[in-house]
């Protein structure tokens, strides 16, 4: 923890990783970009760094994580996707400055513009969920199958039957509760 605030969870995909800063979204919900300095944080992790955040692009930000978050799930479950998360998303994605780049290690790179901005940053988050939305990227989306975290999460498992969205804490999570549940049902006096 940084400060008192909850750590980051990471992921290899940035638009699912984005919607992992608001997490046990079906339990006691953790908000891990709670400040303007913690969005600003979240995005210099993640190649995305800005000269600084507005309460009100701290909004933007954690509305386009909502539009994400509905859209990606409405595709996980092969559902209608909601018209204004779309709207959302592809007007993030259009409203900032930023260009790929390659590196000499062959990775991309993201290059936002001279005085980068949060709008240029959300606008790559943006447009790296439509491409994972619109099944651009190997890997299928799914659930979380933690009742209370439901997160949304790119399966690139070979059979894709990968059930947690990570299994440092939602897998992890479950088989601590199965395991104490078969202690305590092997500890009761059989009648």
């Amino acid at each position: 923890m940084t400060a008192g605030f909850p750590q980051f969870r990471t992921g290899k995909v940035l638009a699912t990783a984005f919607t992992g800063t608001l997490s046990e979204r079906h339990g006691t919900a953790v908000e891990r970009i709670p400040t303007p300095q913690r969005l600003t944080d979240w995005l210099e992790i993640h190649g995305l760094p800005v000269e600084s955040c507005s309460n009100a692009q701290l909004e933007r930000a954690r509305a386009l994580r909502e539009a994400i978050h509905a859209a990606a799930t409405a595709a996980a479950t092969q559902d209608v996707l909601p018209t204004t998360a779309v709207r959302l998303i592809n007007d993030c994605s259009a409203q900032g400055w930023a260009a790929a780049s390659l590196t000499p290690d062959g990775q991309r790179h993201w290059q936002l513009s001279p005085t980068p901005c949060v709008e240029d940053a959300l606008s790559v988050i943006a447009a790296d969920a439509i491409s994972t939305i619109a099944g651009d990227r190997d890997g299928r989306l799914a659930l979380c199958a933690s009742s209370t975290c439901r997160a949304v999460f790119l399966d690139t498992s070979q059979s894709h039957t990968r059930k947690w969205c990570d299994m440092n804490t939602c897998g992890n999570r479950q088989k601590k509760a199965r395991f104490r549940a078969h202690q305590t049902a092997k500890a009761r006096p059989e009648r």
